[in-house]
């Protein structure tokens, strides 16, 4: 996406669905919550950390949500056994790291994360699917993890709500 595209379709979640439905309708309603909110702005605005002292941005939001997707789905769910997108050393705070971030090279990696995720839950036999969890080896279920992931997204998305208004006014989602 660059800054002459349009805003992305957002599709809200169905009213009426099974669990796992509504689950997926509502990890994509914030996905493309994320997207709206970058949309139409240069790379210079999506690096502007826009509510001093704070250093975050709207496109290391975008990297951030990268390494979410890939640790849960594909570290976790699929037990692959590949880096963090943004750090060869583990380390998830290199994700907000925006000072040479490109929206091109950000929404590419977020963009295939999401697609891996995507597959990762179709394929899935149900949401009781289960996985040690990284750091505690303890078993999580798919269902955790679309929940979290909704919740990270749902936290960072009112933090992307104040970065756009404070780059150039816009409101609202």
């Amino acid at each position: 996406m660059s800054e002459n595209d349009e805003a992305p379709e957002r599709v809200g979640p169905p009213l009426v669905a099974d669990e796992r439905t509504m689950l997926r309708g509502f990890l994509d309603f914030h996905r493309a919550t994320l997207a709206l909110k970058c949309a139409g702005l240069t790379d210079e605005q999506l690096r502007r950390a826009a509510s001093p002292p704070s250093t975050l941005t709207l496109i290391g939001l975008v990297r951030h949500m990268a390494e979410v997707e890939r640790a849960w789905f594909r570290r976790t769910i699929d037990r692959e056994d590949v880096p963090l997108v943004w750090s060869a050393r583990g380390d998830f705070q290199e994700a907000y790291d925006a000072s040479s971030a490109t929206r091109a090279t950000a929404f590419a990696a977020w963009e295939s994360e999401v697609a891996a995720a995507r597959r990762i839950e179709e394929a899935a036999a149900s949401l009781e699917v289960t996985a040690p969890h990284a750091k505690t080896g303890e078993p999580v279920s798919l269902r955790l993890v679309m929940l979290h992931l909704i919740h990270e997204y749902a936290r960072h998305n009112g933090h992307a709500d104040l970065l756009r208004e404070a780059i150039d006014g816009t409101v609202g989602a």
